[in-house]
C-alpha cells in the first residue's frame, strides 16, 4: 500500500536544532563541574528520553538547584534557536516538492515554547497539516503516544503513514505505533543501531525520487 502521509520528526531531521540542545546543555552542566560528552548526550537524550539531571543529582546537587540549571539550559538554548540558522540544507525544497502528494505533520517531543521559537523564523509551518509537540499527547518518545496521535490526526491507518526520524527513541516510536520509519542520522546519532528502520537515508534529498 502506497503511504498518503509523512509525520515528520523535528529536531534533527527539518532544523538543525539538535546540536545547539547539546551545546546549552553542556554549558550549564560544566558550571557544576559535569562533562557531559556526545556519547552520554547520545545516550540519555537520543537513545532514550531520561535527560541528564540525574547526574547532577548523583553529585549531591539538590531539587531546587537542578531546576536553576535546567531554567539556565532553557533560556541559552532559546538564544540560540533566536540566533543561529536552523533550517536544514535541502528541507525547504523537499517539502515543496512532496506537499501536493502527500497529508503532512510535524510529531516531535520538544515543548511547544520551544518549537514556536524554532518556528518563528524558518517559514516551513505553511507545508504542513499539523503540528504535535510534547504537550500533546501523554507519554513521550519512544512510546508510541505521539505517533499515534499523529495518525488520528492523518485520518489515514498506520499502514499508509511514515515517520522520518532521526533517532533511536523517534524510530522506536514510529515503529511502536505500528508504522514504518525512515531514519536520517544526524552526526550525533551516526552511533546508533537503527536496523529497525524500513530505510537509512543519506539525507533528507534523497526523500523525493524514492516516495515517487
Amino acid at each position: 500500500m502506497p503511504y498518503r502521509a509523512i509525520l515528520w520528526d523535528n529536531d534533527g531531521v527539518l532544523v538543525d536544532t539538535e546540536r545547539w540542545y547539546f551545546q546549552s546543555t553542556r554549558e550549564v552542566l560544566a558550571t557544576v563541574g559535569i562533562d557531559l560528552t556526545e556519547a552520554l548526550y547520545f545516550e540519555h537524550f537520543l537513545a532514550s528520553s531520561g535527560g541528564v539531571w540525574h547526574l547532577a543529582a548523583a553529585r549531591g546537587i539538590g531539587e531546587t538547584k537542578i531546576e536553576a540549571l535546567r531554567q539556565r539550559r532553557n533560556e541559552r538554548y532559546r538564544t540560540y534557536l533566536e540566533q543561529q540558522p536552523l533550517v536544514i540544507l535541502g528541507v525547504r525544497e523537499v517539502l515543496e516538492a512532496l506537499r501536493p502528494h502527500f497529508k503532512m505533520g510535524i510529531v516531535t517531543s520538544s515543548r511547544r515554547d520551544h518549537f514556536e521559537t524554532i518556528h518563528r523564523r524558518t517559514g516551513l509551518l505553511g507545508f504542513f497539516d499539523f503540528a504535535l509537540t510534547l504537550e500533546d499527547y501523554d507519554r513521550s518518545k519512544p512510546e508510541p503516544d505521539p505517533y499515534l496521535a499523529g495518525i488520528a490526526r492523518t485520518g489515514c491507518t498506520p499502514a499508509e503513514c511514515l515517520a522520518i526520524e532521526d533517532a533511536p527513541r523517534g524510530l522506536a516510536a514510529a515503529r511502536a505505533a505500528g508504522i514504518d520509519c525512515w531514519v536520517i542520522p544526524t552526526d550525533l546519532g551516526r552511533m546508533a543501531d537503527f536496523s529497525g528502520a524500513a530505510r537509512i537515508l543519506r539525507n533528507v534529498q534523497e526523500l523525493p525520487t524514492l516516495l515517487r
